[in-house]
């Protein structure tokens, strides 16, 4: 049975919570692969609105496999209190796993994280400071503590040693910041094994039998392509894979596994924190946008940075993941626009260039041409055929430049507020 991966194509938050929790009710199993409680993934349904961090979207189905898989960094607190969120609104959370080679976030890596960014001053990234890139880095570095870890109580107090005391190196002698206690760190975590510890799972082995079960699964990620660590916005960027290649080594499975890469964009850009952003809008159209779309952030509640939809960065990204099928998400942000821009250039140091340059600089504008708006509420639209023409026009353009076909386009934040443009996938 073919698998199926969803990616944001952007700078994340293009609806893929959304998205994923439509395509999962068709689902056996949902697996998360990379990324931390860093990030939100957002579903309304009806007057219920979910904000789910690190549990995978299939979540709101009691009857399909949830995996936060093994390259998911995880904050055992953060995953603790969402779980107690969704059960206290009647979510059944019983379906919900945990890779027992995933990495585990701890109070340290928070606070290296904040001292960071505080010490880069000017120059820093945004980080939301969850501890996330540090507890890449102990993973990297070979130091790190993974869920495995907590079971065992000999091996979890020698690693959580080591690291406490190099820690506390880092915070008094060049931080100048107090030291941390071990043994309140132990003992918090000790706890967090017990309410977790019947939810650890090898899920290499749960995953290829599912497979070879013939059983759906869906692969769902954090953040989005241009965040990724390798092909994204660098230094701007998360510290995991973000691109369908995330997916093998996140979750344990070879590529043949995967046949459908369903690519995720917004009708327009936005992007959080600092970073090189060529279509960014810095006018009052900007913030019609961000007040229209909502366009805050789910887990800071930083507001977002609003741009035009940029195809440049699009083709790129659908090329990195071998994007098969289009999702475009908040097409009925744009119904108030009179005229709507589409990026297809940009101009660095007076030369023009198509394509994704790997040092996008904050000087890089882009180039744009103009479509005319269409100044009607489509939220209401259910078929293809009934949204107005010059709508229209903007989503050919669109499928014409990149050359892929617009799987499904969504007009609002509920459910069932889509188009299923191409109905010969799933539906």
């Amino acid at each position: 049975m073919p698998s199926n991966v969803i990616v944001g194509l952007q700078w994340g938050d293009e609806g893929k919570g959304k998205i994923t929790d439509l395509f999962a009710k068709n689902s056996d199993y949902v697996v998360r692969y990379q990324g931390g409680n860093n990030s939100g993934h957002s579903i309304h349904i009806k007057n219920r609105h979910f904000v789910l961090h690190l549990i995978p979207s299939g979540v709101i189905y009691p009857e399909v496999k949830c995996i936060i898989g093994p390259g998911v960094v995880i904050d055992p607190k953060s995953l603790i209190q969402e779980i107690q969120n969704l059960e206290l609104m009647g979510i059944d959370t019983s379906q919900v796993f945990l890779s027992k080679r995933a990495h585990i976030t701890m109070p340290y890596h928070r606070l290296l994280d904040r001292y960071q960014e505080e010490a880069l001053g000017d120059k820093s990234i945004g980080t939301t400071h969850q501890g996330i890139g540090p507890t890449y880095e102990d993973k990297i570095a070979r130091i790190g503590i993974r869920a495995l870890d907590l079971l065992n109580l000999k091996v979890f107090y020698q690693k959580l040693k080591y690291n406490i005391d190099l820690k506390n190196k880092i915070f008094t002698r060049i931080f100048k910041k107090k030291p941390l206690s071990f043994q309140t760190i132990y003992e918090e975590y000790i706890e967090y094994a017990k309410i977790l510890s019947n939810r650890f799972v090898d899920s290499v082995y749960e995953i290829h039998d599912a497979f070879r079960n013939k059983k759906k699964i869906l692969f769902e990620g954090a953040q989005a392509m241009l965040l990724d660590i390798n092909y994204g916005t660098y230094p701007y960027v998360t510290t995991s894979s973000t691109s369908t290649g995330g997916v093998c080594t996140g979750s344990g499975i070879p590529p043949h596994f995967l046949k459908n890469f369903i690519g995720i964009t917004k009708a327009y850009c936005t992007r959080v924190g600092f970073g090189p952003f060529p279509s960014e809008i810095k006018n009052e159209v900007g913030e019609v946008i961000r007040q229209k779309g909502n366009e805050y952030g789910a887990t800071t509640k930083r507001p977002r940075r609003c741009g035009w939809l940029d195809l440049i960065a699009l083709k790129y990204s659908c090329m990195i993941n071998g994007i098969n099928y289009l999702v475009i998400t908040k097409l009925d942000v744009l119904s108030e626009l009179k005229i709507i821009k589409i990026c297809i250039k940009y101009k660095c140091n007076e030369k023009i260039i198509q394509y994704f340059p790997a040092n996008l600089k904050q000087n890089i504008k882009g180039i744009y041409i103009d479509l005319p708006g269409w100044k009607q509420d489509i939220s209401h639209i259910h078929e293809y055929k009934n949204l107005p023409k010059n709508c229209k026009k903007y989503i050919n353009f669109i499928e014409n430049y990149l050359n892929l076909e617009i799987l499904l386009i969504s007009v609002g934040s509920e459910r069932n507020q889509n188009i299923i443009k191409n109905k010969s996938l799933f539906f």
